[in-house]
């Protein structure tokens, strides 16, 4: 389906107008967009109109080289207007490897694309990756305090069309990207970002897999394809995460048959793979913590987890 829309017979790129025609039936079929039917459209004319000024990472204006421990990666923002809001997702790859290159959303803490979420994106892709950091906020807006952040993440939560809608938008940019490998995907997510990361896995078969971080399990979503894996990360000691949630979660994934792992830290605490976490928990009285030992067990779960799917 996916090379069918975004391609034509001949291989060449569909036009917005044929992105739009062989969407508009899977919407109205879906379930959880059928009441949405009318915002669901309009999303994807907007994307039509995005996609008239379609660029490559080739030839976008703010392409640089980051130096990493590492070695040279290349970053480049990629824009979406919605709303007036103009998003810049941060990718980063290695372009000395051969393309295409399967891709990695990252979805960031409540906090915004932070240099947190960046240097997240740096990691994956000296692991190989084409790792796109999305911008959900818009002008990579990162806030300080948690009564910003939760005025803007909440909206995400209460309509979370907008969350697809905007999640969408940044995919549709990495389809023009011929760096990335649009059948080979995945997200991680970090608190909010891990629970939007289950919330994208839930409703759409694009990806392989998601990982969530750290994040909130129970959405009022419920899984609808058993195409996706899914990798919980959690933190043992996290009071924000209730055992209530986590049978739930357990629950609705052994209802659906979905293959899963759960995996929980002890003594790990909520945001527990942010270096800055227990700095920023005292100041705003959080009960959050930075846990390396649970940071690095985790990292190497998701690292497998990566190459599994896409193998």
């Amino acid at each position: 389906m996916l090379k069918n829309i975004f391609t034509d017979d001949a291989g060449k790129r569909s036009s917005p107008i044929q992105k739009i025609i062989y969407l508009y039936p899977f919407i109205i079929k879906n379930e959880y967009n059928m009441k949405f039917n009318t915002l669901a459209l309009l999303a994807l004319l907007s994307l039509g109109a995005v996609s008239c000024k379609e660029k490559t990472v080739s030839d976008q204006e703010n392409s640089a080289v980051t130096q990493t421990k590492s070695g040279n990666l290349t970053t480049d923002e990629l824009k979406t207007e919605i709303n007036g809001i103009t998003h810049r997702s941060y990718a980063a790859y290695n372009a000395d490897l051969e393309g295409p290159l399967p891709v990695v959303f990252v979805l960031p803490e409540w906090w915004g694309l932070n240099d947190y979420v960046k240097n997240r994106v740096h990691q994956l892709a000296e692991l190989g990756y084409y790792a796109v950091g999305v911008d959900y906020y818009g002008d990579q807006k990162v806030v300080d305090t948690p009564e910003e952040a939760k005025k803007l993440a909440s909206h995400f939560y209460e309509i979370p069309i907008d969350a697809r809608r905007m999640f969408d938008a940044a995919k549709h940019q990495v389809s023009l990207v011929d760096k990335a490998d649009y059948n080979k995907m995945a997200i991680i997510g970090y608190c909010f970002g891990g629970a939007q990361a289950l919330n994208m896995g839930r409703i759409s078969d694009d990806f392989k897999g998601v990982v969530s971080f750290h994040g909130n399990l129970s959405t009022g979503i419920r899984a609808k394809n058993k195409s996706v894996q899914y990798l919980v990360l959690n933190g043992a000691a996290d009071e924000m995460v209730s055992q209530e949630e986590i049978a739930s979660f357990k629950k609705e994934m052994d209802s659906a048959k979905i293959k899963y792992t759960f995996i929980d830290y002890p003594d790990a605490k909520h945001a527990f793979t942010n270096p800055k976490a227990t700095e920023i928990g005292k100041k705003h009285g959080l009960d959050i913590a930075y846990n390396k030992e649970a940071d690095e067990k985790s990292w190497n779960e998701m690292k497998k987890f990566l190459e599994d799917i896409f193998k």
